[in-house]
């Protein structure tokens, strides 16, 4: 079934793997044609949708890996799109010869059976290896495309968070972006004020997360060629700030919040320490519209604000 759902998402249209029997009825649009209206919501749009609906959405950190589902491969985007996650965190190098592929490290020993540098290696190379997942276990799932993964966001309706490896170009990344016509499908990950203005000049069209807290911090992003009404506000991983997400919402813009880092360490370990999910929830009760974490799937299982936003809001 994995496999028919990635040929129907990558190759065919969405006409040609919908179930067609709904085509008999005739009538009063239904809930699912709000939904399908919903869906086409361009991606600042939808973000307002869903800060306006006090929705949440959850984005899975180097694309959610599972238990036989490595991170950063199509497979592991498409198994957590089944379970209802629609925003994935993905990382994105090239390789020697200038294709772009979703791959974290600088190395390819952790992740695949390869090894050596990703930068030194040619994608005929990258293609054949196999990933890795976060067990040690070998599967039969290879590096992806960018190219790929944009076309299957774009058939799927899912939103991809693009972290720019030092191997790529923000410029490159822009460009691939437009040729799959996947711009809202994308959003571009900045570190600093320098690289968010950097992605305005690429392509001033496409949504990006920068640091933001509030009115001064957008008006400098402002002042940098960002677009306000294609920027949601990061605001970090070391503890929640309700007052700024207020000033960010006040200014129209939602806020993102990051609870993902090192077992042990992270925000995630601490809330779910007790076994509930009431933090996640008072994170959503203050505003919070983007949540970045590594255990995605317990999130969604256990708040219903996702379920909100694709409700209101499409997806």
């Amino acid at each position: 079934m994995l496999r028919f759902a990635l040929l129907c998402g990558m190759l065919l249209t969405a006409s040609a793997c919908r179930d067609d029997s709904h085509q008999a009825n005739s009538g009063p649009a239904d809930a699912s044609e709000s939904a399908t209206a919903a869906a086409e919501l361009a991606l600042p749009a939808y973000f307002d949708c869903v800060r306006e609906n006090k929705g949440l959405l959850i984005a899975a950190h180097r694309g959610g890996p599972a238990p036989g589902y490595p991170e950063n491969t199509l497979e592991t985007l498409q198994h957590g799109f089944a379970e209802g996650i629609r925003v994935f965190e993905v990382d994105i190098a090239e390789s020697r010869d200038g294709v772009m592929l979703l791959m974290h490290d600088n190395r390819l020993n952790r992740t695949t059976t390869g090894d050596g540098y990703v930068a030194d290696t040619d994608w005929a190379d990258l293609a054949g290896l196999r990933m890795v997942d976060d067990d040690g276990q070998r599967t039969d799932f290879h590096p992806p495309k960018l190219t790929d993964v944009l076309l299957w966001a774009k058939q799927s309706g899912a939103i991809l968070e693009l972290d720019r490896k030092p191997t790529t170009s923000f410029k490159n990344i822009a460009s691939a972006v437009r040729a799959a016509g996947a711009g809202d499908n994308v959003l571009l990950i900045s570190y600093s004020d320098d690289e968010a203005a950097e992605i305005a000049a690429a392509d001033a069209g496409l949504m990006m997360t920068a640091g933001a807290k509030g009115s001064r911090d957008i008006g400098r992003l402002e002042a940098r060629g960002v677009d306000r009404t294609r920027l949601v506000a990061w605001t970090g991983t070391s503890s929640p700030d309700y007052a700024a997400w207020a000033r960010d919402i006040q200014e129209g813009v939602e806020p993102a919040f990051g609870t993902l880092g090192r077992k042990g360490e992270r925000i995630d370990d601490q809330y779910w320490a007790d076994g509930d999910a009431s933090e996640y929830q008072d994170l959503v009760d203050n505003g919070l519209v983007l949540l970045a974490t590594d255990e995605p799937y317990r999130v969604a299982d256990a708040l219903k604000s996702d379920d909100l936003a694709r409700e209101k809001c499409g997806r």
